[in-house]
Parts: structure tokens; sequence; C-alpha cells
């Protein structure tokens, strides 16, 4: 496989791989993508696009030019998001490797390569790795906190997002709070910080508008952990569905869902904040029917015949429901704001903002 076709797996997949010999003949690029479940990943991208999109309405209605600047804090925004949620993942593996959570077997050696657990690299490269991400990172963060005059929202959001990021997987995973903490990194901090990064202007519509987003990345995270409940409550692991049990923790997966279109459609008919572009959201509902009716019975015990990921059961459903939804909320973001900004749509939809 070539390299492009290979970051286009690794961005759209995660992989499983065994030989070490296979994972020793990866670009650099590669491995960064598959250690950091970059597939995944991709969900930072859309927080970060959508967060810029909501500025970009913003200031047109305001009357103030786009200017290079703005076009380049967005990317440099959205890709120092993309690497934070990279590093974060390298530190959970590296924390759960060292303290012994990801042995024998566990459910996260099971679906995707782990480096440190497979012996693909030892701890000393991993930090490495860690670290190289980490600084860019941050140099992403200090520059947003230069291009808004060290702005203490701004400043508090670097700070709240570097302390999630190094203190999620221990101790916040362990205290049933790691949950929370996905639902207002993907939502709020990411698609109001970009905002207000863009803008100068902090803006509690916009952080309404960012629920259902941070709604259906935290149904991802609902499901890997419902999933993986009877490994982690053997493992002192107290994610929330270890502490409220499967039946209730689908209960929440399967209302985080509803939530997400209910906001949705509210923020279109009432607040009038989208316009009726983001219906297309819809196309996704027979992918949330899948996820809801999977939540609705309790996982099995065994992989069932002919089921080729297990473990992963409840997180694949989330997974396909929140890929599409997302594609479909960028995609409506995207057609609301060429309503919002350009031509004799201004008269029927005029800009939220005044």
């Amino acid at each position: 496989m070539n390299t492009v076709a290979m970051w286009r797996k690794t961005l759209s997949q995660l992989i499983k791989m065994d030989d070490k010999k296979e994972w020793d003949a990866l670009d650099i690029l590669s491995k960064w993508f598959i250690a950091t479940r970059s597939a995944v990943g991709t969900i930072t991208l859309y927080s970060g696009l959508i967060g810029g999109l909501l500025a970009w309405q913003y200031l047109h209605a305001k009357g103030q030019p786009f200017t290079f600047s703005f076009f380049i804090t967005w990317v440099i925004l959205t890709l120092g998001l993309f690497i934070a949620h990279g590093t974060n993942n390298l530190i959970n593996d590296y924390t759960d490797f060292s303290r012994g959570i990801d042995k024998d077997n566990y459910f996260r050696t099971q679906y995707g390569v782990h480096p440190l657990a497979q012996g693909f690299w030892d701890k000393r490269t991993h930090l490495i790795w860690f670290g190289v991400s980490g600084l860019l990172a941050t140099l992403s963060g200090i520059y947003a906190m230069f291009y808004t005059h060290f702005s203490p929202i701004v400043v508090g959001l670097f700070v709240l997002g570097a302390l999630i990021l190094l203190f999620y997987t221990y101790p916040l995973k362990y205290i049933g709070i790691g949950e929370l903490s996905i639902f207002i990194i993907w939502g709020p901090l990411m698609i109001g910080g970009v905002f207000f990064v863009l803008t100068g202007y902090w803006s509690w519509d916009v952080i309404l508008a960012s629920i259902p987003v941070g709604l259906n990345v935290v149904t991802i995270n609902l499901g890997k952990h419902t999933d993986k409940r009877k490994e982690d409550l053997g493992k002192g692991v107290r994610t929330l569905p270890v502490l409220v049990g499967e039946t209730a923790a689908r209960t929440i997966t399967m209302a985080a869902i509803l939530l997400s279109y209910l906001i949705t459609i509210y923020l279109i008919f009432v607040a009038h904040f989208f316009t009726p572009a983001l219906l297309l959201i819809l196309i996704a509902t027979p992918a949330a029917r899948t996820a809801i009716q999977r939540m609705m019975k309790p996982r099995p015990d065994a992989s069932p015949a002919g089921y080729l990921i297990w473990p992963r059961w409840f997180s694949t459903v989330c997974f396909i429901h929140n890929r599409v939804f997302s594609n479909y909320f960028v995609l409506g973001l995207i057609i609301d704001t060429a309503i919002r900004s350009f031509g004799w749509f201004n008269v029927y939809f005029p800009p939220f903002w005044h």
C-alpha cells in the first residue's frame, strides 16, 4: 500500500496490526495516525471547522472584513486541536500501560494498534512522540493567546484544555467524570473557543449550538466504556458506565443521541440560530435508529456469529452515527453560512447577529 493510501486508511478506520516488521516499515505520519487513533480524531477537525464557520457568520453580520490572518488562525487552531487530541490518546495509552491496565488482552489492545503493549516501541520512544505532539499542540495554544492579546478567556480555555488532556486518563476517567470532560472539550470548549479566538466575542448561543456536537462525540465514549464495563470494573477503572451500570449507561447514551436532534431543531425553528439547511442532519436518523435499537438491549456476552469487529459493540454503532451526523451537520452549516452570507437569501434568512 502506498503512503497516501495508508494515510487515507488510517484517517478513516482503526488499524489492527500484529507484525512489528510491518509497523517498522511505515512512514512517520502513518505511525502517528495509527498510534493516536486519528480515525476517531477527525471529530476534532469537525469541531474546529464548526467554530470557524460560525465565526465567519458573525464577522459577516458585523460587516467586518475577512483577513488572511483569520484563515491562518482558523487552520492553526483546528490542526492544533487535532494534534492535541492525538497527544491525549498517546498519554492515555502510556498511563494505562504504566498502571498495568492494558495487560491480559484488555479491551484497548483488541481493537487497534497499541505500540507500547505490543512492543512496537519502548516507553522512551512513546514519551518522545508524546513530547513532540504536545509541543506542537502547545504552540498552537500559545499562538491563540498571542492572537487575542492573552485574553483571560483564551488563557482559561487553554489551561482547562491542558488539564483535561493531562489528567483525563487518570484521575478523571477513574472517578466517573471522563465522559463529562469529553462533552465539554468537543462541544463548548473547542467550538466556543475557536469562535471566540476568531471573533473576540463570547457567545452563549454558540455554546448552545455546540451541545449537539458534544453530545454526539460523548456517545462514542459512552459506548466504548459500556462495551468494556466488565473489564474496567475488574481493573478498578470507575468510568460512568461502571458507576451507574449498563442499563443506565445505555439510557444516557440514547438520550444524548435524541437530544442532539432536538436541540438542533430548536435552534432552527425557535431560536432561528440555524437556517433549515441544518435539517440535513435528519439523513442521519437511520444510523441513529440503528444505534438506539442496539442500545435498547444488553450487550451480548460473546461475539454473535459472523460479527467481525468484536469486542466493539455499542461503540461501533455510536461511532457510525456520529460520523454520519457530523458529516451532515457540517455540510448543513456550510450551506447555512452561504445562505446567511451571500445574495438575496438574506431577505429570507437574515443573519442571526445584527
